[in-house]
C-alpha cells in the first residue's frame, strides 16, 4: 500500500495468534454454541492476520493464512478440509471460499493461523480463543398456515373498513424466526416469530372489498419457503356507535339519536339553525355559550378509551377566543378526551386532547364551517386530528385516561364543574369504536360544490346572455357580440370554419379593445371556497399585451383573474392579496402557445379552497403536480360583478381579451378533480 515498506522476514519471531474478534463467517461474527450462525449459502471465511510485530513504524510483515474446517459426517467420523493462502502483507484481509461439498444441516467449525518463514502462530481456537461455528442450511421451510377469527378465509363478508383484526401465522419447522407478509397493494413487511415459532399481526382495512394477505415463513438461515395466499372479504365499516344529526325541529328539548341514546338539550340550545351547504344536513343546533348551552345522552359513548375510537362533527364557531369544546367525555371531575378549539399564542387552533396529550392545528374562523374529527389509534398509541378531511398538527403519543362518565356536546368537565362552552352551530356529531379510515374522513368532510351559474353563451337577446337556471345574466358591453352558426358551415370557407362555436350553438366574441361581458353583482364569494371555469380561444397568434379572460374583484383590483401573458406565453391565475393598488399577488402559470383563432381553445379553471387556504389552477381539466397549487391565506370578499374579457389595472379597466369565450361555470365550493375533468 502507498507509504508502506514490505520488510523481509526478520527471522526473530513467528506471527501472532489471530483474534476471534477479527474472524467473520459469511458476514457474521465468529461465534459458537447456541449463538452459531445459520447461513443459506456456502460462506466465505475471512480473517485479519498479524505478523510478529517487530518491524519499524510504517513497515508491514508478510504472512500466509492456513484455514481449517471440520465436522462429523453421518457415521460420526470427523471430516476436515484445509486451505493455505498466498503470502501477502498482513494488512490485507485473508479469505477462503469454502467448497460447495460441505454438508448442510451439520455444525461446521473452523479456525485459522498465520504462518511466515520462521514458523506458525497459535491457532485462533487455542488458549482463550474458540472455534468459529456455523450451520449451512439450504432447506426452505414449508408454507405457513394463516388463520384469523376476525377475517376468516371462508367467503363471508365481514365488517369491515376501519375495524382492527388479528392474523396468526404458524409453521411446522422448529427454526422459524420471522414471517414476511404483504397485503395486495401494500408494502412487504416482516414480523418476528415468538418462542413457539408463531407470530401475530394486526391489520386495519382501509377500504371494503376482497383482500389477499400473502405470507412466507423464514428460518434462521434466511431461507423463505412457499407463499401462502389468504383471501378474505371486507364489508363497509360499521356505523357509528352514537350519532346525533341535530336536525331536530325548533323548540325540541331532546336530540334524536340515529344510533345510541337521545341527548337531552339545555335551554341554551336552539334547533333549526343553518347547516353547511353541500352536505346532507338540513339544519343544525345553535349553542349560546352559556351554562345551559349543551347536549348530553347522560352516558358514555366511548366505552373503552384504551381502544380505537374516533369522534367528530360539523361546527361553525361564532366565537374563537379562549377554549371552546365541541364534544368531550367525563372522567370523574376531569375529561377522558375533548375536541374543540383552543389558543396557540394569540391565534386560535383546533384541538384534540386525549389524557394529558394534545394535538392541534388548523385555523378556526368566526362564522366558517369546518368538519373536525379526533382519533385515537390504540395500536400506535397516538392521537390524530383532522380538519376538513385532512390531518393537521403532529401525530402525538397519548395515554388515555379511563373515562366512563357521560358524553357531552358543547362543554367539558372541570374540577369546579362544566366549562369551556361552545358558542356557535354544531351538527352531525358521531362517535366510532374503530378507526375512521382516510377515505371516510374525506367523505365526512366533503361539501359538494353548489352551482351558482352556467352561461352557455349561445344567445344574447337584448344584449343579455342568460344564466341557465334563471340567475343573473351576463350583460354584453361595447365590442362584445354573440356568434351563432345556424346553418352548416362550408368546410372550404376558412372564415366560417374559424368561427365555429367552441361549445354548444354559439360563443362570445370580444374585440380586444372594449369588448367584455359582466354581471351586475358578485357571483362567487371570493373570501370562501369557489370554482370558476370557462373555455377561451385567442384570436391572435402573437398577442402584444396581456389579456384577461375571467375576473372578479373590487374597486381597485381583482380578487382573482385568469389572463394570458404574451411575454411568457402562459395562462396565469393571479390572486391579489387586497383590494388596493399595487397589492401583492400570488401567481400560478402554465405555458401554452396562443391559439391564433384555431381549434377549440382551452378550458381554464380556478379553484380556491378556503378550508385549507389553497388555490389551484387547471388547464384543460388538468392540475399539474408542479405549479398547479399554492398556499393562499389572503383571500378577500369582492364587491364587483363577474367579468368576462377584462380585468382591473392601475388605470382602471383594461387587459381586454381579443378572442372568444364560451360555457362559463361558477360554483360555491370546491369542484372535484373528476368534475373539473368532466367540464371538458
Amino acid at each position: 500500500m502507498p507509504g508502506t515498506v514490505l520488510a523481509a522476514p526478520s527471522g526473530a519471531l513467528p506471527p501472532k495468534q489471530p483474534l476471534t474478534t477479527d474472524l467473520v463467517t459469511g458476514g457474521a461474527p465468529c461465534v459458537s454454541g447456541d449463538e452459531r450462525a445459520y447461513v443459506r449459502s456456502v460462506p466465505q471465511l475471512s480473517a485479519r492476520l498479524y505478523g510478529p510485530g517487530d518491524g519499524q513504524p510504517g513497515e508491514a510483515s508478510r504472512v500466509r493464512g492456513e484455514f481449517e474446517a471440520w465436522w462429523q459426517d453421518e457415521d460420526g467420523a470427523e471430516q476436515r478440509v484445509t486451505m493455505t493462502t498466498t503470502t501477502k502483507a498482513d494488512t490485507a484481509p485473508f479469505t477462503w471460499q469454502l467448497p460447495g461439498t460441505i454438508p448442510d444441516g451439520t455444525v461446521i467449525a473452523w479456525r485459522v493461523r498465520a504462518v511466515n518463514d520462521v514458523g506458525a502462530s497459535a491457532w485462533s481456537s487455542e488458549g482463550t480463543g474458540t472455534p468459529c461455528e456455523f450451520v449451512y442450511d439450504r432447506t426452505a421451510p414449508d408454507a405457513p398456515v394463516v388463520t384469523s377469527s376476525d377475517y376468516p378465509d371462508d367467503g363471508t363478508w365481514v365488517p369491515g373498513a376501519g375495524v382492527r383484526g388479528t392474523f396468526r401465522f404458524t409453521a411446522q419447522a422448529d427454526d422459524i424466526v420471522a414471517y414476511s407478509y404483504s397485503f395486495i397493494g401494500g408494502p412487504s413487511k416482516t414480523v418476528a416469530a415468538g418462542a413457539d415459532g408463531a407470530a401475530e399481526i394486526s391489520f386495519v382495512p382501509q377500504q371494503s372489498g376482497v383482500q389477499t394477505l400473502s405470507v412466507q415463513a423464514q428460518d434462521r438461515a434466511g431461507n423463505r419457503g412457499p407463499r401462502t395466499d389468504y383471501t378474505f372479504r371486507i364489508g363497509s365499516g360499521p356505523a357509528p356507535v352514537a350519532q346525533w344529526k341535530l336536525t331536530d325541529v325548533a323548540g325540541s328539548r331532546r336530540a334524536a339519536a340515529e344510533t345510541g341514546t337521545a341527548a337531552r338539550a339545555g335551554v341554551g340550545v336552539t334547533f333549526g339553525a343553518l347547516a353547511p351547504s353541500g352536505t346532507p344536513l338540513t339544519s343544525t343546533a345553535s349553542l349560546d355559550g352559556s351554562g345551559h348551552g349543551f347536549l348530553t345522552p347522560g352516558a358514555p359513548v366511548v366505552t373503552d378509551t384504551g381502544k380505537d375510537f374516533a369522534v367528530g362533527g360539523w361546527v361553525r364557531p361564532t366565537r374563537v377566543d379562549g377554549t371552546r369544546t365541541v364534544l368531550s367525555q367525563d372522567a370523574g371531575t376531569a375529561r377522558a378526551f375533548t375536541l374543540g378549539l383552543t389558543q396557540a399564542g394569540a391565534a386560535p387552533v383546533w384541538s384534540f386532547a386525549v389524557g394529558g396529550a394534545r394535538v392541534s392545528g388548523g385555523l378556526p374562523a368566526t362564522g366558517a364551517w369546518a368538519y373536525v374529527l379526533g382519533q385515537y389509534d390504540a395500536e400506535t398509541g397516538t392521537a390524530r386530528l383532522y380538519v376538513n378531511g385532512r390531518a393537521v398538527g403532529e401525530e402525538t403519543a397519548a395515554t388515555p385516561a379511563a373515562g366512563e362518565g357521560a358524553f357531552q356536546i358543547g362543554r367539558a368537565r372541570g374540577a369546579q364543574g362544566y366549562r369551556d362552552r361552545w358558542q356557535g352551530e354544531i351538527g352531525d356529531i358521531r362517535a366510532y369504536d374503530r378507526i375512521v379510515v382516510a377515505s371516510e374522513v374525506k367523505d365526512l368532510a366533503t361539501r359538494a360544490a353548489q352551482r351558482l351559474g352556467h352561461w352557455a353563451l349561445d344567445a344574447a337577446p337584448d344584449g343579455l346572455a342568460p344564466e341557465e337556471d334563471g340567475g343573473a345574466p351576463l350583460k354584453l358591453g361595447p365590442g362584445a357580440s354573440l356568434y351563432r352558426l345556424d346553418d352548416p358551415c362550408d368546410p372550404l370557407d376558412l372564415e366560417c370554419a374559424q368561427g365555429w362555436p367552441l361549445e354548444g350553438d354559439g360563443h362570445l366574441r370580444l374585440d380586444g379593445v372594449t369588448g367584455h361581458a359582466a354581471t351586475d353583482a358578485p357571483v362567487v364569494d371570493t373570501s370562501g371556497s369557489f370554482t370558476v371555469s370557462a373555455r377561451v380561444r385567442l384570436t391572435d397568434d402573437e398577442p402584444a399585451t396581456p389579456m384577461t379572460a375571467l375576473s372578479q374583484g373590487g374597486e381597485h383590483g381583482d380578487a382573482f383573474k385568469v389572463r394570458f401573458d404574451p411575454v411568457n406565453s402562459s395562462w396565469d391565475l393571479v390572486m391579489s392579496h387586497a383590494d388596493a393598488p399595487g397589492a401583492p399577488e400570488t401567481v400560478l402559470s402554465r405555458v401554452e402557445w396562443p391559439d391564433g383563432n384555431q381549434g377549440a381553445g382551452h378550458r381554464v379553471t380556478v379553484v380556491y379552497d378556503a378550508s385549507v387556504k389553497q388555490i389551484s389552477f387547471y388547464l384543460d381539466g388538468v392540475k399539474y403536480e408542479e405549479g398547479g397549487t399554492a398556499d393562499f391565506d389572503a383571500a378577500w370578499k369582492s364587491t364587483g360583478g363577474l367579468q368576462i374579457g377584462r380585468g382591473r389595472t392601475a388605470d382602471g379597466w383594461g387587459e381586454y381579451l381579443h378572442g372568444a369565450v364560451d360555457s362559463v361555470f361558477a360554483y360555491e365550493g370546491v369542484l372535484s378533480d373528476a368534475a373539473i375533468a368532466a367540464l371538458m
